[in-house]
């Protein structure tokens, strides 16, 4: 019966080997588990801060758009020696105002605490949005106390944020934020797609981190 003993045994042993690795894939399970929320946590917290412009390694605004306009077989006005004012494009309704700030503010501050998303840009205008598939309204002044809403929702791709909003005219926005340079730089890239445009304009922003004090 030597034969039995040894199957016996045999099938002790595969059921402690068995034992074991269910045991080692529920250990490793579990402290995937412990170390996700974790990890989504720095990660959110990295991008947290005051940021500023880089002029020298952004794209200009007007620029873009002008190029959108082209795209869309609009033309754009001639000035011949006269330089273009500053931030000419900006302005226009009220409903289009995510666009201007998204795109042409030099200040941004960031404070994420997932699943809550909080961006605040000049003049006090807030963006409040989150990570978890909720829907919040962007908040800026008397404007919105009339009503009148902006949309923003987020999500990761690894390391990069991605934030896409459907603004009060009923457009599109598209932006994908990576930290660059160990941390000392955020660059966003920007699809803006106002409902009353042709073509979507876009542009890369550079930001330096603004060291805490």
């Amino acid at each position: 019966m030597r034969w039995e003993t040894a199957i016996r045994m045999r099938a002790v042993l595969i059921a402690a080997v068995g034992f074991c690795l269910v045991a080692s894939l529920h250990g490793v399970a579990q402290t995937q588990a412990l170390e996700s929320p974790q990890a989504a946590i720095a990660r959110g917290q990295a991008f947290n801060g005051s940021w500023v412009i880089n002029e020298s390694l952004s794209d200009n605004t007007d620029d873009a758009v002008e190029a959108a306009i082209k795209k869309a077989g609009g033309k754009v006005k001639r000035r011949f020696l006269r330089k273009r004012p500053e931030d000419f494009y900006r302005g226009g309704p009220a409903e289009q105002e995510l666009y201007d700030r998204i795109s042409y503010d030099d200040v941004l501050s960031i404070a994420i605490d997932e699943p809550e998303l909080r961006f605040e840009y000049a003049d006090n205008f807030v963006r409040l949005f989150h990570s978890d598939g909720r829907r919040r309204r962007t908040t800026a002044n008397s404007f919105y106390e009339e009503g009148a809403e902006d949309f923003s929702f987020a999500n990761w791709n690894g390391d990069t944020l991605i934030v896409e909003s459907r603004p009060r005219d009923g457009g599109f926005t598209l932006e994908t934020y990576t930290l660059i340079e160990n941390g000392a730089r955020l660059r966003i890239e920007m699809q803006l797609e106002p409902d009353a445009f042709g073509a979507a304009v876009e542009l890369v922003r550079v930001f330096d981190r603004v060291p805490a004090r």
